[in-house]
């Protein structure tokens, strides 16, 4: 297919898949212990463990076929990959909804994993379509979209849970489909076919994506900036919830008031605030304030005495939407048209990577520094070393772009 200028509906439509994915995902969280222990015939303390499993797949999967789908977007073009990924999630969610055993769940997390194209193609896409200067802003309205639908995912998945255990399955099924419907009228091609290049597949796993990407030293370094970020972003998601219960007894309620208040702050700042920043700083300076001020509430997190001091901290943690629209601007500039969307793979790639390593890293420092018979009683050990990796992260970032080399901002062109 010729690509054809994009109309309004492109950027639209981008977010839109965006907020579903995410909503979709958070619609599930309430119901999914409950449908794992029924399925299982098991308690929900036992039903934990699967759901562990069940996120290590999908990472594994997210890990492996990232970078196979990025390199495909460069060679098909960003439109049948997005809607490819979108058809296969509304499938996952069918399977997982009709699941009559433990089984199903895994079959439909694989696909999922194996499909999870769309923040790795929606990015390429936006950066097909955004001046070079614009891109950051850009890719923060993506994570504007990740928050909105982070707040209202928890939120709409419980009220339909109390319909029945499978009923949000079913939702996120069909949300994903409408956008499918939606995104076969009006989403153009943005990659023509001359900006295109052959797939192959010694460049379609996480390794060989990343040989590629070697000529570009400011891609390979910022990479290992990246890693240390997504392993200290982890702990949120990883050890929040169990932190909290333990050190301030919180309800289930106030856990999630304490998780909508991250996602409606990181809708804020991500929204309304990256593009005004990133243009008045520049990109490294945003990036460098982001990793700081995001070092900082980690930091707040670990030594707050009580549970109200954690919403402080929450807010100006919201500024580690600075972090990757930033630093996806310098990449982007870094390598060619026709790169992109093995970049966009390979940061994917890493991404899964992490979230493979973070949960057990994070939970586990959780777990010793918690236990009753820990020689230091400090539960908020996990969030120090995410505050320190993140610091570690900023360091690279500062040396990366004050000792710059040949070829590390568009020059490798």
């Amino acid at each position: 297919m010729s690509a054809r200028k994009p109309g309004p509906h492109a950027l639209l439509f981008i977010l839109i898949t965006i907020f579903i994915d995410t909503l979709g995902f958070g619609i599930i969280i309430p119901v999914l212990p409950k449908l794992i222990a029924e399925l299982g015939d098991v308690s929900v303390s036992q039903a934990a463990g699967y759901g562990g499993a069940l996120m290590f797949v999908y990472a594994l999967m997210h890990f492996l076929f990232a970078p196979v789908l990025g390199n495909l977007s460069d060679r098909f073009g960003r439109r049948p990959v997005l809607l490819l990924s979108l058809a296969t999630l509304s499938v996952d969610y069918l399977i997982m909804g009709f699941a009559t055993g433990i089984g199903w769940l895994f079959l439909g997390r694989l696909l999922a994993g194996a499909s999870a194209a769309t923040f790795a193609t929606a990015n390429a896409y936006i950066a097909d379509i955004t001046p070079e200067s614009e891109r950051a802003a850009r890719f923060g309205l993506i994570g504007a979209a990740w928050g909105v639908g982070f707040v209202a995912g928890p939120a709409i998945g419980g009220l339909l849970g109390e319909i029945g255990p499978r009923v949000p399955f079913f939702v996120a099924a069909g949300l994903a489909l409408v956008n499918v419907i939606y995104g076969l009228v009006v989403l153009p091609e943005t990659l023509p076919a001359e900006r295109r290049r052959p797939f192959r597949l010694t460049r379609a796993n996480p390794l060989g994506a990343y040989r590629a990407l070697r000529p570009y030293p400011l891609v390979m370094t910022l990479s290992g900036a990246l890693v240390l970020y997504f392993i200290a972003h982890d702990v949120n998601p990883s050890t929040w919830t169990y932190y909290v219960i333990h050190k301030f007894a919180w309800s289930e309620a106030q856990v999630g008031l304490g998780l909508a208040a991250v996602g409606l702050a990181s809708a804020v700042v991500s929204g309304t605030l990256v593009g005004p920043i990133v243009r008045r700083l520049g990109e490294t300076r945003a990036a460098a304030v982001g990793l700081a001020l995001t070092a900082t509430s980690f930091f707040g997190y670990a030594f707050a005495s009580a549970g109200w001091m954690l919403f402080p901290w929450i807010a100006l943690g919201a500024f580690m939407g600075l972090v990757m629209p930033a630093l996806r601007g310098m990449l982007s500039r870094a390598v060619p048209e026709d790169q992109q969307g093995e970049l966009q793979g390979a940061l994917s790639s890493l991404m899964g990577l992490t979230a493979i390593v973070a949960p057990l890293m994070m939970t586990q420092v959780f777990r010793i520094f918690s236990a009753e018979d820990a020689p230091i009683q400090f539960p908020g050990a996990s969030f120090v070393l995410a505050g320190l990796l993140t610091l570690a992260a900023l360091v690279i970032v500062l040396r990366a772009v004050r000792h710059p080399t040949r070829s590390t901002i568009g020059e490798a062109r």
